[in-house]
């Protein structure tokens, strides 16, 4: 049985940065695309930052400021963002995909999901 974990979520102020982990239980990581998505209070799921045989894609509203990695030994990917806002604020899920031909954008197309992180960004 596969599980995601995810860890590292909390408090920051603005301008601050945190590192997101999502631990995979169950070979998931091998051969998978895997995805960070958030979501904000009244709103729907976004996808944020999707990482595919090493070529990585980011919403518009993170650029430049999160950065999705992978670590296949340790079965873990991270979400390090910076700079963040207030705006940002949202449950972080993992998320993965056996879909690896094209970048997998709806969340039909991911068959594992974490149970969430939350991150709140307040001064």
């Amino acid at each position: 049985q596969v599980h995601l974990v995810e860890s590292g979520g909390g408090l920051v102020q603005p301008g601050g940065s945190l590192r997101l982990s999502c631990a995979g239980f169950g070979n998931i990581f091998s051969g998978y695309a895997m995805s960070w998505y958030r979501q904000a209070p009244g709103k729907q799921r976004e996808l944020v930052a999707t990482i595919t045989r090493g070529i990585t894609n980011y919403a518009e509203s993170v650029k430049g400021r999160f950065t999705i990695s992978r670590d296949n030994a340790k079965n873990t990917i991270y979400l390090q963002m910076n700079s963040l806002k207030p705006e940002d604020t949202a449950v972080y899920y993992c998320a993965g995909s056996p879909v690896t031909s094209y970048r997998p954008i709806f969340e039909h197309d991911y068959d594992y999901w974490g149970q969430g992180t939350q991150v709140t960004v307040s001064s």
